[in-house]
C-alpha cells in the first residue's frame, strides 16, 4: 500500500466515519477547496451537515486505485435520516448509495484537491421524494 493510499483510507476511516476532526487538520491542506470554503474547516462543515441529517452514516471502501500523488476511491454509504436533508424533513428512512472520491496529495502527504460524485438522486428517491419531470416545452426557468 502506498503512503497516499494509506492516507486516503485514514481520511475515510477517521474523518468520514469516526468524525475525528483532528485528523482532518492533519490530512487536509489549508488551500484544499471544499464546499463553501477551503481547508479542513470546509471539509468538516460539509461532514457535520451530512451527519446532522444522517447521524449513523457510515462509508465502506469498495475499491482503491492509487498512482503517484492521486487516489481514486469507490465507496458505499448507508445511514438513517434522522434530521433535515435539504428540503426533506426527517423520515427515519435508511438510505444506501454509492459514490467515488478522487484525492490529490501534495509532497507533504496532505490532501490538496477533492472531487466526489455520488448517487444523490437515489438518496432522494429512497427518502420518498417524488421526481416529476417538467411538462414538454417548459425550460428550467419555467418559461
Amino acid at each position: 500500500m502506498t503512503d497516499v493510499e494509506a492516507a486516503a483510507r485514514r481520511f475515510i476511516a477517521d474523518v468520514w466515519n469516526a468524525t475525528r476532526e483532528e485528523t482532518a487538520y492533519e490530512l487536509v491542506a489549508e488551500d484544499c477547496p471544499g464546499l463553501g470554503g477551503t481547508g479542513p474547516a470546509a471539509t468538516l462543515a460539509w461532514h457535520r451537515d451530512r451527519r446532522a441529517a444522517f447521524p449513523d452514516l457510515r462509508y465502506k471502501i469498495v475499491d482503491v486505485v492509487a498512482s503517484g500523488d492521486r487516489v481514486a476511491l469507490h465507496w458505499r454509504a448507508a445511514g438513517t435520516q434522522a434530521g433535515q436533508f435539504g428540503p426533506v424533513p426527517p423520515t427515519g428512512q435508511v438510505v444506501s448509495y454509492s459514490g467515488a472520491t478522487f484525492l490529490r496529495f501534495d509532497d507533504n502527504g496532505r490532501i490538496v484537491d477533492v472531487w466526489s460524485v455520488n448517487e444523490l438522486f437515489q438518496v432522494l428517491q429512497q427518502l420518498g421524494v417524488e421526481m416529476i419531470p417538467p411538462p414538454p416545452g417548459l425550460t428550467a426557468t419555467g418559461e
